[in-house]
């Protein structure tokens, strides 16, 4: 097969072309700079044209490519007709691939489904790492699942591994802007490269990643039903992370542009922090599922040894040339389009191991209650089986009380002002071993943390943990608080607060009824009531 490569010097498509080559294929190197492709055209002994997607292809067509694969990029700054070349190859009866990480330009190829089913060719975006690689994986894991809650993906590369002039634009391009992502069933939007989090790759490998914008949240939940979709990425360098989240913030506070000489900054000083760190990369992807009345976390995790991290966006690519007849025509993104099986057959020449992991989860109020819980209604029992990030709406009064003392408390912890009736949505999210609850009252909001520490169930305000007798009874499920400390300082007695907070249900729908009383004097802080339900079930009404 013939298959001509555009941008086939730089690091993703030289890889391409070599991986290429050793399937058989014929590989033609293009690209606006002939010089560069001359180069490593004479280095793999194949032909090089120049080709620049937005000028005259002419020389692309007197090639005569059964496939032509964009590896270009970046996708992101491809104009006004980012679509000029797929458009051109279904015109001419070529099947197309590219290996896009921009969620706009990976989504918005579907335009030209039509053209491309009517020509009998296919036209492929992000035939890389994510989205094909990604969904790979989620397809084998939780194809039969009745319901995903979670899905969860890192790329970690190692520093000492190449990386291209897109790549580096790609980042920065996106940094510290706002990107949108589907969160327990709703799209919030959240700052790129902020909230990190940490991923265990095995083979004693852990590195932390950060929110970025990819494929992924436009697609999974159309594609698999899932109610949160987050992806991270994450430099092996404590440095370059630690930089690029300053650069986050700053940029997320005066939303200033991302000027050409500050990629080209950005590009020197990488290579000069080339030599530090390792040639170790490697990528997780988990998918957290409910099948039948078990609740479990999948994931597949990579690990790429010997600098070959690079060579991992080209893989789909290779495995779908290796067989391109199978392919159904049409132009779409790379959703599950190769089997994961087929994606490790076409790495089995590279330095790299996979492995599968399964785990099952009881959600930490079922685990913690025992027996008990089955004896809450239905509708609170609901209200806590959280396994995923968790969404629940209502309404609810709010009074506060009188006093400076428990003014004072209440305006520290920022709980809400008084109110005869305002919506409230408690967001509950699996993290840590515990949950993260985050409560918002119209627009005031405060969180706490609970977690079962030596066998009690604790909840965390900032510095201060409170340890609650939970218990069930008469049906309502209390929580008294018992103890406390501050930071690792255990609280006496008389300065607990007075907690008489019960949750129970009627009319069909999860009740709370929460009153909290000042240390020392015992004066009313806060009491809130009313109702929740499922997030978009009736939100608001009652």
């Amino acid at each position: 097969m013939k298959v001509v490569i555009l941008g086939g010097y730089g690091v993703f498509g030289g890889n391409l072309a070599r991986l290429l080559m050793r399937d058989g294929h014929e590989v033609v190197i293009a690209g606006r700079n002939p010089a560069k492709g001359a180069a490593l055209a004479a280095e793999l002994r194949v032909s090089a044209i120049a080709v620049d997607r937005n000028d005259d292809l002419s020389a692309l067509w007197a090639a005569n490519p059964d496939a032509v694969v964009d590896a270009a990029g970046p996708f992101h700054a491809y104009g006004d007709d980012p679509y000029r070349l797929p458009r051109a190859c279904i015109a001419a009866g070529v099947s197309y691939l590219d290996l896009a990480d921009d969620a706009a330009f990976c989504a918005g190829i579907s335009a030209l489904d039509d053209a491309a089913r009517a020509a009998g060719v296919f036209a492929l975006s992000g035939m890389s790492s994510v989205p094909a690689i990604s969904s790979a994986a989620l397809q084998a894991m939780a194809g039969e699942a009745d319901e995903i809650a979670l899905i969860s993906s890192a790329i970690l590369p190692g520093n000492r591994a190449a990386r291209g002039t897109s790549v580096i634009a790609s980042i920065l391009h996106q940094c510290g802007t706002d990107r949108q992502m589907p969160r327990a069933g709703e799209t919030v939007t959240y700052r790129s490269w902020s909230r990190p989090a940490r991923f265990d790759l095995g083979q004693d490998i852990r590195r932390r990643g950060w929110m970025i914008g990819v494929p992924d949240q436009a697609l999974f939940t159309k594609a698999f039903g899932a109610r949160t979709v987050e992806f991270r990425a994450g430099m092996e360098l404590g440095l370059m992370n630690q930089g690029l989240a300053i650069l986050s913030w700053l940029r997320g506070k005066l939303r200033f542009g991302m000027p050409r000489w500050f990629v080209r900054l950005m590009e020197w000083l990488a290579q000069m922090l080339a030599p530090f760190g390792t040639d170790v990369g490697g990528m997780s992807v988990a998918v957290v599922a409910r099948h039948g009345a078990v609740r479990r976390r999948d994931t597949w995790r990579m690990v790429v040894r010997g600098g070959e991290g690079p060579y991992i966006p080209a893989v789909p690519a290779r495995a779908v040339l290796r067989d391109a007849g199978k392919v159904t025509p049409g132009a779409r993104p790379a959703v599950a389009e190769v089997p994961l099986a087929d994606v490790e057959n076409a790495m089995k020449d590279l330095a790299v191991t996979t492995e599968r992991l399964s785990e099952d989860i009881t959600p930490l109020f079922p685990g913690f209650l025992g027996a008990d819980f089955a004896a809450l209604p239905a509708e609170v029992q609901a209200g806590h089986e959280v396994y995923g990030p968790f969404k629940m709406a209502g309404r609810v009064k709010v009074s506060r009380g009188s006093g400076l003392w428990p003014r004072l408390i209440a305006f520290l912890f920022r709980f809400p002002p008084a109110s005869d009736d305002v919506p409230v949505t408690v967001t509950m999210t699996p993290q840590d071993g515990g949950e993260l609850w985050e409560r918002r009252f119209g627009r005031s909001r405060f969180q706490s943390f609970l977690k079962v520490q030596n066998g009690q169930m604790t909840e965390r305000f900032g510095p201060l943990t409170f340890t609650l007798g939970l218990h069930v009874a008469d049906g309502k499920l209390h929580y008294p608080v018992q103890k406390g400390q501050l930071g690792p300082i255990p609280l006496p007695r008389f300065m607990l607060p007075v907690s008489e907070a019960q949750e129970f249900a009627s009319d069909g729908k999860f009740r709370f009824d929460v009153a909290l009383r000042a240390p020392l004097t015992g004066g009313l802080m806060v009491h809130y009531q009313g109702w929740l339900v499922p997030s978009g079930l009736g939100d608001g009404e009652e």
